[in-house]
């Protein structure tokens, strides 16, 4: 069978791809960007469209050409710097229906959520809800899938914040600590898309979740037992304004590219408890789903697993130090300018002089706020690099004495180009 994938190289739809290719499908994944998906999968035919632009039946047109079932893997928290929900998991999956509709797609599988509803006050939910509706009224033959928490070796999302919570040296910190929770592997996803679309689920509305839900503490406890760090010697529990709190931080963040896992949404529904029929599934005939216990066992922590989770944990301190750090260097050296131009002595004349302190101030600057985009960072790390370096070699030819300033104040730009390469060389982009 023709399958089309949407999100194919995210969290659940690259997984979905392989099993759906190992089960001797033709699979096309469709995905912001072509490249990435033949990277990742050079075996699969990739798409390379923004879901959120395809919003009319006429625009799904060729991506549905010659397709047979739709997999609707693709999906974000909340709206952000990068992600429209309405466009993104409602409108344009209402107009995917219309045209599958019209073309005779055999089947549509929705990757929903537990507790999405087109009445939720999530945006969220809401979308989510709103898709799952418009297929269950089409004429197609549908099957909607709800996991829980998914668990995959591929950190992203809930999986990606479980392994930071996790991080904490010594301590354990916690908001809503209480808060019930079920998890799913991400390859027993795979797996019902599989039995999905090889027939048999038509009308099928079913939450994918393990046996048993546990609290969110027991769950990060067994995290960190996974990954091989020790067991918190305490557990903070920290107020839920508090964690409103930072994740209105993350909220802001979001608005400038950066998808952090603990935006308001995240604590949202964990507050209601991420949680549903356990046995809904295996009613249905599917195949029976794993523990967290079991998911964690079949996917052992290497130290990869471990470097990931502390390199998240401190990240975003990371990128907030390297920009306060340029930002304040252009601000004070704006502001001090002659005193900055004294310095040069007769080094430079005047006039040179002036316009290197102010050329300079708002390079600073400027790479401080592109540092605090998620779309810029990476540049921004090269050209923070690349004037230290300039500055460096500057100085050094008209102002050798500074380095034996008893401040360092050209020593103490060489840690800054390491951190520069750092954050770098972290930003992974999914």
């Amino acid at each position: 069978m023709r399958v089309l994938v949407l999100g194919g190289y995210g969290l659940i739809g690259l997984p979905v791809m392989r099993a759906l290719l190992a089960a001797g499908h033709e699979v096309t994944g469709l995905a912001r960007s072509r490249g990435k998906g033949e990277a990742q999968l050079p075996a699969a035919r990739w798409i390379g469209a923004d879901i959120a632009t395809l919003l009319t039946p006429e625009d799904w047109r060729e991506p549905m050409e010659g397709i047979d079932a739709v997999v609707n893997a693709s999906g974000a928290l909340q709206d952000g710097g990068r992600d429209t929900l309405d466009a993104l998991q409602h409108r344009a999956i209402f107009a995917l229906i219309d045209t599958c509709e019209s073309v005779g797609t055999k089947r549509f599988v929705q990757i929903s959520a537990p507790g999405a509803s087109a009445k939720s006050e999530t945006p969220f939910y809401r979308t989510k809800g709103l898709a799952d509706a418009a297929l269950k009224a089409s004429t197609l033959g549908w099957t909607i899938l709800r996991p829980g928490v998914v668990i995959a070796p591929t950190a992203y999302g809930g999986t990606a914040l479980l392994r930071t919570l996790a991080a904490f040296p010594l301590v354990q910190p916690l908001v809503l600590p209480r808060a019930p929770v079920q998890t799913i592997a991400v390859d027993d996803v795979a797996g019902a898309v599989v039995s999905v679309i090889k027939g048999g689920f038509e009308g099928v509305d079913a939450d994918l979740v393990e046996p048993q839900p546990r609290t969110l503490e027991e769950t990060v406890a067994l995290f960190r037992a996974w990954l091989g760090f020790s067991k918190a010697k305490t557990t903070l529990r920290l107020p839920r304004a508090l964690g409103y709190t930072v994740a209105a931080l993350a909220d802001v963040a979001g608005r400038l590219g950066w998808r952090s896992p603990l935006r308001s949404t995240a604590l949202r529904v964990l507050e209601d408890g991420v949680t549903g029929s356990a046995n809904a599934w295996e009613t249905a005939g599917g195949a029976p789903l794993a523990s967290l216990e079991r998911t964690l066992a079949g996917m052992p922590a290497t130290r990869q697993e471990r470097v990931f989770a502390r390199t998240h944990l401190v990240f975003p301190l990371l990128v907030v130090l390297l920009a306060g750090f340029w930002i304040a260097s252009g601000m004070i050296g704006l502001w001090q300018s002659q005193a900055a131009l004294a310095v040069f002595g007769n080094a430079v004349p005047p006039m040179a002089g002036k316009f290197a302190i102010l050329g300079g101030g708002i390079a600073d600057i400027a790479i401080g706020i592109a540092l605090l985009f998620r779309r810029t960072l990476k540049v921004a790390c090269i050209a923070s690099v690349a004037l230290a370096c300039a500055y460096l070699v500057g100085g050094t030819l008209l102002t050798p004495a500074i380095w034996a300033d008893p401040l360092g104040p050209f020593v103490k730009v060489i840690p800054a180009i390491g951190l520069a390469l750092a954050v770098a060389a972290i930003a992974e982009e999914r």
